[in-house]
């Protein structure tokens, strides 16, 4: 299995998928057209398939125009989807199959951003779209703070700390100053963004995430720890200190920094 990461737009990411076996090929959140088509032509890969994490424009605008130049190529999103991709051929449920060559990937439903928000899990690798991010989450436009809480502790229960987290956007250095601010003494969080302001970002120098560097510096998977819990009291004194109660508190701050 092969990931080629695309930049995009301004900070998303679009991701091929690549059977090595097959050379059998997904695009997955096609957000330009030449970006995309370009990588495509460089690896001398033909797609077999889009997959869409969401529905949110910066995430499939450039399905309109590979479509012209690949016009069989089934595009899948989950069945809440049905109307607001308008290119969508096929409806996945939670947990469904998917398959790119003689890969064997599934489909995970995590409303919260939005309400069709899903991931795609292949292997070792876990593509998150604009639901977890390096050292966050996505903003909550549809779902609840409960639905996006439970969204993120299901991927903490279902798949192992090696997982790599491929996500919709590079956000990582500011989430990671979010973090320092509510964890101060996370050593790890230091580390972490240390690391990132001594690199210039290039397509090359770009890595994912794993989900045990999530566990150990993303706040909104690490919100039954006290120093979170203590910075959500500083702002809601009567919070009743449950892990989705703080994760509602920190999203708000967050919207709000």
């Amino acid at each position: 299995m092969l990931v080629l990461p695309v930049p995009c737009l301004f900070d998303n990411f679009s991701y091929l998928l690549v059977c090595e076996v097959t050379r059998a090929c997904a695009i997955i959140d096609p957000s330009e057209y030449y970006p995309v088509v370009t990588t495509l032509s460089e690896h001398q890969l033909r797609p077999q398939a889009i997959f869409c994490t969401h529905h949110h424009r910066d995430h499939i605008d450039g399905i309109k125009e590979i479509l012209e130049e690949y016009p069989e190529l089934p595009v899948y999103g989950h069945e809440s989807e049905q109307g607001r991709i308008p290119e969508l051929t096929h409806s996945l449920v939670d947990q469904e199959v998917v398959t790119v060559g003689q890969l064997r990937g599934e489909v995970h439903h995590t409303p919260g951003h939005t309400r069709g928000s899903c991931l795609y899990h292949f292997g070792d690798t876990l593509f998150t779209g604009d639901t977890l991010f390096g050292a966050g989450c996505g903003r909550i436009f549809e779902g609840t703070s409960q639905e996006m809480y439970h969204s993120l502790a299901r991927i903490i229960e279902s798949f192992a700390p090696e997982v790599k987290i491929y996500p919709g956007h590079d956000y990582t250095r500011a989430n990671l100053e979010f973090a320092r601010s509510l964890e101060p003494a996370n050593n790890a969080v230091t580390q972490r963004l240390e690391q990132e302001r001594a690199v210039v970002k290039t397509t090359e120098a770009w890595t994912p995430s794993d989900l045990a560097l999530e566990l150990a510096t993303n706040p909104f998977l690490r919100c039954d720890k006290p120093a979170i819990l203590l910075a959500s009291q500083n702002i809601e004194p009567d919070i009743d200190g449950t892990p989705g109660q703080v994760f509602r508190v920190i999203r708000r701050m967050k919207d709000n920094a």
